[in-house]
């Protein structure tokens, strides 16, 4: 996952703090966050102020050029063809059919997580859409094996746009992180100058609060 950002240096500031990640030097416009030394996500900067400033989730794939065609095929869309990202892998960027964005990654040097499902780090993403029976078609067949094979342990979701989301808020992913004490990381977001979208909430998945950093990208913070 990565964070496009118009300042990379104040969200290093923010997250650095928030979730105690360290980052390499800057590559290309992005740099790689790390916590313990492994990889945990990229903040990248936003090159056109007319993008969204964002969170967007990497599905992996072994052939981002025939995920992308199944994508089109089911009726989703392709943003930004497949590319190379230098010697690290593979990208592109696409849209499910309710317009909910999200990107592929077919790896290289750069493999993904080094760490996840630890506090200060991915937990999980859920997809907030308006039909989730169309979802459940696209996604179920785009990401079958993982979410439904032999070896499955998902960690994605998705529910009904409705409820704590303002009415025009569009469909979209929502990167979770996770958190021991949410109340506590809410304090830290406040100090830190971002803002609590929507208060703490129960999940199947568990508690979960949405957030944004300092520049406006939202995300959710998750206690188990």
């Amino acid at each position: 996952m990565d964070a496009q950002l118009p300042d990379v240096e104040a969200g290093k500031r923010f997250y650095g703090e928030l979730f105690g990640w360290t980052f390499d030097e800057p590559e290309e416009g992005a740099v790689r966050a790390r916590l313990d030394g492994e990889p945990v996500a990229a903040l990248v900067r936003k090159t056109d102020g007319r993008m969204p400033t964002v969170w967007t989730v990497y599905f992996h794939t072994p052939d981002a050029v025939a995920l992308a065609g199944r994508v089109r095929a089911g009726g989703g869309q392709i943003v930004t063809p497949p590319h190379p990202v230098g010697d690290q892998g593979t990208s592109a960027l696409a849209a499910g059919p309710d317009g909910a964005v999200f990107a592929l990654w077919q790896p290289d040097r750069h493999p993904g997580f080094g760490r996840r499902h630890e506090p200060g780090t991915f937990a999980w993403a859920e997809l907030y859409t308006r039909d989730t029976e169309a979802a459940n078609a696209f996604y179920g067949d785009l990401l079958h094996d993982a979410l439904f094979g032999p070896d499955a342990d998902p960690d994605f979701g998705r529910a009904p746009l409705a409820g704590v989301f303002p009415a025009e808020m569009p469909p979209h992913f929502l990167v979770h992180f996770l958190t021991e004490d949410v109340e506590a990381a809410l304090g830290a977001v406040a100090r830190l100058g971002g803002r609590v979208r929507v208060p703490p909430f129960e999940t199947s998945y568990g508690g979960v609060a949405v957030v944004s950093d300092g520049q406006g990208a939202s995300f959710a913070l998750l206690q188990r």
